[in-house]
């Protein structure tokens, strides 16, 4: 069998056309995997999975769109495949970890610092609808509307709104927070 696959890019040039995004994104690819699984074990299975699929998709590449396009397209699909996948598989269970935490939360005062901010945030966009946080997780890497409208498919005005919308959503949770505590 050749190394050709038939329908789709010589092997070598799927090869390079993962390294080439994996280079130029790797770190993106990897704050985007936190964005959607918060533990540790779990989000490397979901980094994995983020590669693998990255690395199969180049099979049929035929750059009709950007490479930093392409390659978040794929990872969100990938993310928003395993959140779903994982919901289904943990539906109505609570880990004793979970319930460790809760407890822990109720016996100490909250302190207000960066890190536990930026955590509280994470776990507020891990909580949005999947396309919502595709558009987050995107804004947050500063990529503008015009490149988040082509990898969700919107329109960059939609895109716009959505963002004025998200951040207003994310503005409430914290202040629900804070009351609260």
């Amino acid at each position: 069998m050749s190394r050709t696959q038939s329908s789709g890019a010589p092997a070598p040039k799927r090869d390079e056309l993962y390294a080439t995004a994996t280079a130029a994104f790797g770190r993106a690819l990897d704050r985007l995997a936190a964005g959607y699984e918060a533990d540790a074990e779990k989000r490397h299975d979901l980094r994995q999975d983020i590669h693998f699929q990255l690395w199969r998709s180049f099979e049929v590449f035929d750059g009709r769109c950007s490479l930093k396009t392409w390659t978040f397209r794929v990872a969100h699909n990938t993310a928003v495949s395993y959140v779903n996948r994982e919901r289904r598989n943990n539906a109505g269970m609570v880990s004793l970890e979970e319930i460790e935490r809760t407890q822990l939360d109720k016996d100490r005062r909250p302190d207000i610092d960066r890190q536990r901010t930026l955590q509280q945030l994470s776990q507020f966009i891990r909580q949005l609808k999947p396309l919502d946080r595709q558009i987050m997780i995107s804004h947050l890497e500063d990529m503008d509307a015009a490149t988040i409208a082509e990898i969700t498919g919107l329109s960059p005005a939609n895109v716009g709104m959505k963002i004025h919308r998200i951040k207003n959503i994310l503005s409430n949770r914290f202040l629900e927070e804070k009351r609260y505590v």
